[in-house]
């Protein structure tokens, strides 16, 4: 399985859809086996999601990502976890080791709109949703 991470000075980047470079992980059994990174220069979103089929990604671990281009991914065959924040390695152990929905990796006003999250759940802020979420 090969995992990829926009990063932005070892953090995940803010917004996927600008993002300039990947981290690319190669998991086998949740042991990590590859790292490298790949440049994705791309602003066109269908070359984007072209580039991370070539690249055999299979799992996107983000922080925001526009819907259009989230859709598209998904289509094609690839499992975007959105909303996530933190430095790169600690969001990919959190990943290895399940404890991605931890409310420290979530990103500041994301309530409700990342997979596990929403659908009974409390956010972190009371329970109230940020302007704009959606259930």
């Amino acid at each position: 399985m090969r995992i990829a991470v926009p990063v932005w000075r070892d953090r995940v980047s803010p917004v996927f859809d600008v993002a300039g470079s990947l981290r690319l992980v190669d998991l086998e059994d949740g042991t990590p086996l590859r790292r490298s990174d790949a440049n994705i220069q791309e602003d066109d979103p269908g070359v984007r999601v072209q580039k991370l089929s070539e690249l055999g990604v299979d799992v996107l671990i983000c922080g925001a990502i526009s819907r259009p281009l989230e859709t598209m991914l998904t289509a094609a065959g690839v499992k975007v976890i959105a909303q996530v924040c933190g430095g790169v390695e600690e969001v990919l152990e959190a990943y290895r080791s399940g404890r991605l929905g931890d409310p420290a990796f979530a990103m500041p006003g994301c309530c409700g709109r990342r997979q596990g999250f929403g659908h009974g759940q409390r956010c972190r802020n009371g329970g109230r949703r940020a302007q704009g979420d959606v259930a």
